[in-house]
């Protein structure tokens, strides 16, 4: 099994998100997609109003900065309560609809490009990571669709977590303390695995 980076692969994980998304959550009572695990955390409908920001202004931004120029500039800082405004008064239908397109739209994007191992060696300055390739990116964006989806699991999980009875110790969704807490990485606080 290799762990090498491959964009193919990455754009294939990436294509399927919108349509697990919308399997899991179209159309489900607002138990499962309004409520969080208590505090700052996120609900579904959280988890569904980040990844729209991240498709606006992190994913493709960022590429484009370090395709054009390098490391000279500093990747603006994302942004990590900008869907509780950008969310307001929508949806979980339109946020369910506004990432499809808005993931689509980027993979064409992404695809136009067509990234040589030259590109993909690329570097650029995040501003609490610093040095990262442009290959690490769109690995990144891969495996931030797979943090969140598997965060999607626990908060749904949660809702229930006291209706499981017994059967709570043989749920490792339920034992999982993945992303939920504030945690303080990187230089900044972070939620769900997001580093500002």
């Amino acid at each position: 099994m290799s762990n090498e980076f491959h964009l193919s692969q990455i754009i294939a994980l990436l294509e399927r998100t919108p349509a697990a998304l919308n399997a899991l959550l179209r159309g489900l009572p607002a138990l499962w997609v309004d409520h969080n695990e208590g505090g700052n955390t996120f609900s579904a409908f959280d988890i569904l109003g980040h990844l729209i920001v991240g498709e606006k202004t992190d994913w493709m931004a960022r590429a484009k900065i370090i395709l054009e120029e390098g490391e000279s500039r500093l990747f603006d800082k994302f942004d990590r309560f900008t869907q509780g405004r950008e969310s307001k008064g929508k949806s979980l239908e339109q946020l369910l609809d506004g990432f499809a397109a808005a993931r689509t739209d980027n993979l064409v994007a992404l695809k136009s490009l067509n990234l040589t191992e030259q590109d993909l060696a690329k570097k650029g300055t995040h501003p609490t990571l610093g040095t990262v390739t442009l290959a690490q990116l769109l690995a990144t964006w891969g495996l931030h669709d797979l943090t969140h989806l598997h965060q999607l699991a626990r908060v749904m999980a949660h809702q229930q977590r006291e209706a499981v009875g017994p059967w709570k110790k043989f749920l490792g969704v339920l034992r999982c303390d993945g992303h939920s807490a504030e945690h303080v990485a990187f230089g900044g606080p972070i939620f769900h695995g997001h580093a500002a």
